[in-house]
């Protein structure tokens, strides 16, 4: 593909005006990554869709159809045919239903598991979007063994990037025992300060021990 301008091969193009702008031979030669001697990817592409008779035909190929078009061996039949079914994939399986946050017991259930015992205090938050369904968790900050340091900036630039509509703020205490501190308390206070006027709800502060959890919502706090 040499001699096609560079803003006319498939993966420029496909870079500036996405994937939908390929044409199939465009996409097959991406998968196919290279030619064979004497012909690049997308004449190789446009041989394999004539001998396969288009995409349709090409998704009812194995791995020994597509081994008999010269250019193709084991390996790149091997990638097509992923390419094919992770395509298909797509169709047939939806996708999955997202954890939704609908109480503080729901959310400590969901943190729990992974960040309960842990032997240093960890702060993070649970990016939730409007439903309260759960887009994802991600640490904030990491402490030594009984104290983290954090900065509201720091919690509301995760959950402006992740385009959250609110968060649950979560920590471990390594003590294995998750009844609040006053620092806790005050830590809320000024987390849920900020969200007000980021327009980024908090909607509660667990804190976790090994097995139990401390919720700030249902102590009042929040």
């Amino acid at each position: 593909m040499k001699e096609l301008s560079p803003d006319d091969r498939p993966r420029e193009k496909l870079l500036r005006s996405g994937a939908a702008a390929l044409g199939d031979n465009e996409l097959v030669a991406l998968i196919v990554g290279s030619g064979r001697k004497g012909a690049d990817a997308l004449v190789l592409a446009n041989d394999l869709l004539y001998r396969r008779g288009g995409i349709h035909g090409l998704a009812r190929s194995g791995p020994g159809d597509l081994v008999q078009v010269g250019g193709i061996g084991r390996a790149r039949a091997a990638q097509l045919l992923a390419a094919l079914e992770l395509g298909r994939r797509t169709l047939t399986h939806g996708p999955a239903a997202r954890v939704q946050l609908r109480s503080p017991s729901d959310a400590a259930a969901y943190l729990l598991p992974t960040f309960g015992a842990r032997a240093v205090e960890q702060f993070g938050i649970v990016l939730l979007d409007s439903k309260h369904r759960v887009i994802r968790t991600t640490v904030v900050t990491s402490g030594t063994l009984n104290t983290t340091i954090v900065q509201p900036r720091d919690v509301f630039r995760e959950a402006m990037f992740g385009a959250a509509a609110s968060v649950v703020a979560f920590h471990n205490h390594p003590s294995g025992d998750p009844t609040p501190s006053p620092e806790d308390v005050e830590l809320t206070r000024r987390l849920r300060a900020a969200g007000v006027l980021m327009g980024i709800d908090v909607v509660d502060h667990i804190v976790l021990g090994d097995a139990r959890y401390c919720s700030l919502k249902e102590m009042g706090q929040i």
